[in-house]
């Protein structure tokens, strides 16, 4: 091999070896870059939803501008409960009691087959006291309602919100008891109570603890409509279904309901099983239920505070 021949093999080689070292620092410059390109969906959850009825995608701080109601279709989406307050309730003028209240597992409630919310947790090891911690995480609340004293157009009130993102807004103990004593605080203040029902029921986790919340909240109701004649108006939000339709939901003096919404006590299922009858379309729907005098009005959310002052004035209720 001549020396000429020598030097044109050393370039080739050399040629190589670089070409191959560009494109590795290449590739895995493009996998760095696809790292940092990787879709963050918890990012993505906190900034946008999708609207249940139409599937569009709706920026979120503008759905809550508009009140949680999509602006493609007019769809009313669920609302939780501390957005809720804002929509009645003067600025600055909310009060919330018992924020310390919480439940216990009395009875020991273990579910083997309800998912897990928890990695470290298999299914069969999840109980009771397990999902009540992952929902207070989750959504900030102690249990599914919250209850204070606030004003409304200068009108001094006492509300009541349950949320559904916390255990279906299921009633418990500490949900009745929450109820109980804001009702009972109404009534020593001559105060007018106003609760927003969205439910799937009695907590099945409680058994009968749950159930005698019923019972307990419509006698609390008695004294404050019957004996001392004060106002008591419920708001059904969808879902409204089970122990909270059959009791202190449809106990109002006034019964108002949100537009499309689904208000039930057994689901439609349960129903067909029960009397083998097959249940028509939207049976359990706002404005069918309205059309057989189920409520008294249907209020959009953008006009609710302006109807519920209009109803205090006709009842000769003071501003403070």
């Amino acid at each position: 091999m001549s020396i000429k021949e020598w030097f044109e093999d050393r370039r080739k080689i050399t040629g190589l070896l670089k070409n191959s070292v560009e494109r590795d620092s290449k590739d895995a410059n493009e996998t760095e870059k696809n790292k940092n390109l990787s879709i963050d969906y918890a990012k993505i959850n906190r900034l946008w939803t999708q609207c249940d009825n139409c599937e569009s995608l709706l920026y979120i701080r503008f759905l809550r501008e508009n009140q949680s109601v999509c602006k493609e279709c007019g769809y009313y989406l669920q609302m939780n409960s501390s957005d809720r307050i804002e929509l009645p309730i003067d600025r600055d003028t909310w009060r919330p009691m018992d924020e310390d209240m919480y439940t216990l597992d009395v009875l020991q409630f273990h579910s083997e087959n309800e998912p897990s919310h928890s990695d470290h947790l298999d299914s069969e090891d999840e109980s009771y006291k397990d999902h009540i911690t992952f929902y207070q995480i989750e959504t900030g609340l102690t249990d599914a309602i919250q209850t204070g004293i606030g004003q409304l157009n200068g009108i001094p009130i006492a509300l009541g919100v349950m949320d559904f993102k916390f255990m279906g807004g299921s009633m418990g103990s500490v949900v009745g008891e929450k109820i109980t004593r804001l009702i009972e605080r109404a009534t020593a203040e001559s105060l007018p109570v106003i609760m927003v029902c969205a439910s799937g029921g009695a907590r099945m986790q409680e058994g009968s603890f749950s159930l005698m919340q019923m019972a307990k909240i419509a006698s609390a109701l008695y004294i404050h409509q019957k004996d001392k004649k004060l106002l008591y108006i419920s708001i059904l939000t969808s879902p409204t279904t089970g122990g909270v339709t059959a009791s202190f939901g449809m106990l109002g003096d006034i019964i108002i309901a949100e537009p499309k919404a689904y208000i039930a006590f057994a689901g439609k299922r349960v129903i067909e099983q029960t009397l083998g009858q097959k249940v028509i379309e939207d049976f359990q729907v706002t404005e069918h239920l309205f059309g057989h005098g189920l409520f008294d009005l249907i209020v959009s959310r953008n006009l609710l505070k302006g109807v519920l002052s209009e109803l205090f004035r006709l009842y000769g209720l003071p501003r403070k």
